[in-house]
């Protein structure tokens, strides 16, 4: 394999990449109801701001027409800012030898295909994990987003209190975001009660109480019951709560190299990405720049900006496994 012949594989892998990550963001978007949105929007720098006003209802007053007419207090009009973070991932080393292609009469670009798919794939799982981390770890720091559901399984019942917590804003939620082993819990509470849970002809639609539900076994939805007072979390989300960039700047190297008995090639990439909460801001005192998996769940690193809870991305019920 010459060098020109791989300075084409190499475009062909990076182009092959985008596209497909493109379908795969496509689709998740549509199957979420828009509760975690993963965009195609760039992100400069270490961090994206985003202004919005601060609500001025408070400012509304009863009148005494025969009081002293004496000065009004004055709402002060005021701009928040939602906080998103840049995050940055890698993907490889990935080895192999070109002549392993040829000796089955086999094209290289195959090995493309192979890499571009597993590599959107895993950028996606990335994507997808880093923002409901993010979720788990800023809403279960709002007391008045979290319900505690107790020592048993999470239930129809909990998952309904816990869209209570949002009160008439509750028809906002539009999503409820668990692993599949909470999923199958919940659909076996629904066979013993012998009644009617989802059908639509032939059909299936995934609907739990109103809201689609995104089922995803993400590290974070479940924990060490050894370790933590609940170990089964249940998102529920409103459209937007989690906001995923582009970080535009994935970059890829495929390199090879003689000395060995045969030629190798290797291929790695680097990319970043933005993350941002719907009513909450990436401090960036605490939790800093490119932060890691583990700060990206801490509740202190994700700040309430918006007045009310009823104005973020959504509420959680804890509770325990069967």
């Amino acid at each position: 394999m010459s060098l020109s012949n791989m300075q084409v594989f190499n475009r062909e892998l990076q182009t092959a990449t985008i596209e497909t990550l493109s379908q795969m963001v496509d689709k998740f978007n549509a199957a979420s109801a828009g509760s975690i949105r993963l965009t195609a929007e760039g992100f400069e720098g270490d961090f994206r701001h985003e202004a919005f006003w601060q609500g001025i209802h408070a400012a509304q007053r009863r009148v005494d027409r025969y009081a002293t007419n004496d000065a009004a207090s004055a709402t002060p009009l005021v701009q928040l800012k939602e906080t998103g973070v840049k995050v940055a991932g890698g993907f490889g080393p990935i080895i192999w030898e070109p002549s392993q292609l040829t000796w089955v009469l086999k094209h290289t670009g195959e090995a493309v295909e192979v890499i571009s798919k597993n590599l959107a794939e895993a950028i996606l799982k990335d994507q997808l994990n880093t923002a409901i981390a993010s979720l788990v770890g800023a809403i279960e720091g709002q007391a008045t987003a979290t319900y505690d559901g107790g020592t048993g399984p999470l239930t129809y019942v909990d998952l309904n209190s816990a869209h209570a917590l949002f009160g008439d804003h509750s028809q906002l939620i539009v999503a409820n975001v668990m692993d599949g082993a909470q999923y199958h819990s919940l659909i076996g509470q629904n066979l013993a009660n012998q009644a009617t849970l989802f059908q639509a002809a032939n059909v299936t639609v995934v609907d739990i109480l109103g809201r689609r539900v995104v089922v995803t076994d993400a590290p974070a939805l479940r924990e060490t019951p050894s370790t933590v007072t609940n170990d089964v979390k249940v998102l529920g989300l409103v459209a937007g709560a989690a906001t995923v960039y582009d970080g535009s700047d994935l970059i890829t190297n495929v390199e090879t190299s003689n000395g060995n008995k045969r030629i190798a090639s290797t291929f790695q990439a680097d990319y970043t990405f933005g993350v941002a909460l719907k009513g909450y801001a990436w401090d960036t005192a605490s939790g800093g720049k490119s932060p890691t998996d583990a700060e990206l769940a801490t509740a202190a690193n994700w700040d309430k900006v918006a007045t009310s809870i009823k104005h973020t991305a959504g509420v959680i019920a804890l509770g325990f496994a069967k």
